[in-house]
């Protein structure tokens, strides 16, 4: 990954407490400069209504200042949340990091 990109990688349960904290790691990325932002979500046990909330409100923000946002390494329960909600046809998802890193250059 270049400098430009910015990893972030949330822990356990995607709530409402989680959700935040996780906001607040977008924004700090976003501050120092990264334009490109990937949500590793390996070690993501369970997301929740509010978890995904954040994570559309994080992919607003990200695509207001003309930044990128991709999503990896889900498990199959976090998976069937995105593809219930159709949030797999608004997000990127990479099966996992090297998937990403090996993406064609844009």
């Amino acid at each position: 990954m270049d400098a430009s990109t910015a990893l972030i990688e949330p822990s356990g349960i995607l709530d409402s407490i989680k959700g935040e904290a996780f906001r607040t790691q977008v924004e700090a990325a976003l501050q120092s400069g990264a334009k490109v932002l990937l949500i590793d979500l390996k070690e993501i046990t369970f997301v929740d209504s509010s978890g995904l909330g954040a994570l559309v409100s994080v992919l607003k923000r990200v695509r207001a200042r003309d930044c990128e946002m991709y999503i990896c390494s889900m498990n199959d329960q976090v998976r069937m949340l995105f593809e219930l909600t159709s949030m797999d046809q608004v997000f990127e998802i990479f099966p996992d990091r090297s998937a990403f890193e090996s993406r064609a250059i844009r």
